[in-house]
């Protein structure tokens, strides 16, 4: 059969392939012949990789390690690995689920990657609303810093620091779709594309902690649509293998929605969008 995929024997590096969704891509990857590098903090219990490196992403260090072990050409990667922020603080939940990706991404990729390369992030749903001014003023200042330390300081500087923890979640995932917009100057000149899957609720490692966030699994259901289910981790992995492949070659700045049409009739105005708090709103609510 023709690799209509194209990842065989292509060099692909996984964050946060010991569970859930990227553990699922992780997977996909192995059986498609790519040479899977995994990223995370647990060794993941996929047959086939390449090879697994602890890393914690919250640390520049780590990550920097990481990269002394990674090859010189990364042909695709997948930014998938993150935290829901129940049990972290907000600096840390956005360390990891934001800061991480935008270092790896300026700092190593954009001089790692070929021609025909391909990134692909997991950001969320919960990031509906990155393009709206109120969110956007104060999602670019922090990630059009250059590198960990001043994107870190704009962060800690602004008033979205003193938010709790579960709320990094939200705005990291603004923040990622914002970014995906942005890179698309930087990279696709290069003839590299930038994508993100936005998933709704899914039944993964950290399905508890968003049930508690929200009041209880009923509430956490009330974010699936006419679906009525939580998605699996693997029909969010199909989407963002599909994003980083051949499949996909003319794909560049997409936030494909994998949602089962929640964001189109919220968007559309058919029902209210359970998303739409700014965050405006939400520091109003913590001050």
């Amino acid at each position: 059969m023709k690799d209509y995929f194209g990842y065989q024997g292509k060099t692909v590096v996984v964050t946060g392939a010991s569970s859930g969704m990227g553990k699922a891509a992780a997977k996909m990857l192995v059986d498609l012949g790519a040479e899977v590098y995994a990223l995370s903090r647990r060794e993941p219990d996929v047959p086939g990789i390449k090879a697994f490196i602890a890393t914690d992403l919250s640390s520049k260090e780590s990550i920097d390690h990481a990269f002394t072990e990674l090859p010189a050409s990364i042909d695709a990667f997948f930014g998938i690995a993150g935290a829901s922020g129940l049990l972290d603080d907000f600096l840390t939940t956005v360390k990891i689920d934001l800061l991480s990706n935008k270092y790896m991404t300026e700092e190593y990729l954009v001089k790692r990657m070929p021609e025909g390369g391909s990134i692909a992030y997991m950001t969320s749903t919960a990031g509906n609303g990155w393009e709206l001014e109120e969110n956007k003023k104060y999602v670019v200042p922090v990630v059009s810093e250059p590198g960990w330390d001043a994107a870190l300081a704009a962060l800690e500087a602004s008033p979205v620091s003193q938010l709790p923890g579960n709320l990094g979640y939200s705005y990291s995932k603004l923040a990622m779709n914002y970014l995906v917009a942005q890179y698309q100057e930087t990279f696709a000149p290069k003839k590299i594309r930038v994508n993100a899957v936005l998933p709704g609720s899914t039944d993964t490692g950290l399905t508890d902690d968003f049930s508690e966030m929200i009041g209880g699994m009923e509430n956490l259901l009330e974010f699936t649509g006419y679906a009525g289910r939580l998605a699996t981790p693997e029909e969010m992995a199909a989407p963002i293998v599909f994003l980083n492949s051949a499949m996909a070659s003319y794909v560049s700045g997409e936030l494909l929605v994998a949602d089962y049409g929640l964001t189109a009739e919220a968007v559309s105005g058919i029902r209210p969008n359970p998303l739409a708090v700014t965050l405006d709103a939400l520091l109003t609510m913590f001050q």
